[in-house]
């Protein structure tokens, strides 16, 4: 039995659609900074590599000069803060340490899959479609 050509064709497609499209689940990660705003699609893991800075800096603002009273407050702030803060500083560190690991050089950094980037690209589906497009001739 021979298939008719135009129903090959269109496995051809589906064929090449499945092996060289991204992947529904591959792993996209912006690493930038304050400096460089991105547009990022939701659930898109954004890394602001000074966001451990300005986390620093809103709890170390309005300090009083005396050491002691100034140990206080920050425990107070810490303690009011609870695990929310606990996590967001976590996180930010991690992030800090993730793109460093990655090597980036530059802001901001689209990566895929922990092997593809883009330097430079604010819309961050722009640098995946850049990056799609790339892996598609060069599976």
């Amino acid at each position: 039995m021979q298939i008719p050509l135009p129903i090959v064709a269109a496995l051809a497609s589906v064929l090449h659609i499945v092996l060289f499209s991204p992947a529904a689940d591959a792993e996209v990660l912006v690493v930038t900074d304050s400096l460089h705003p991105v547009q990022s699609p939701a659930g898109t893991r954004v890394i602001e590599l000074d966001q451990p800075v300005r986390i620093e800096a809103r709890l170390t603002r309005n300090l009083p000069a005396a050491p002691d009273a100034a140990a206080e407050l920050m425990r107070q702030r810490l303690r009011d803060g609870g695990s929310e803060l606990q996590q967001r500083i976590g996180q930010a560190y991690q992030g800090v340490a993730d793109a460093w690991g990655l090597g980036v050089a530059k802001l901001p950094a689209v990566v895929v899959d922990r092997r593809y980037v883009i330097y430079g690209e604010s819309d961050v589906a722009m640098a995946v479609a850049h990056i799609d497009a790339y892996r598609g001739t060069h599976p």
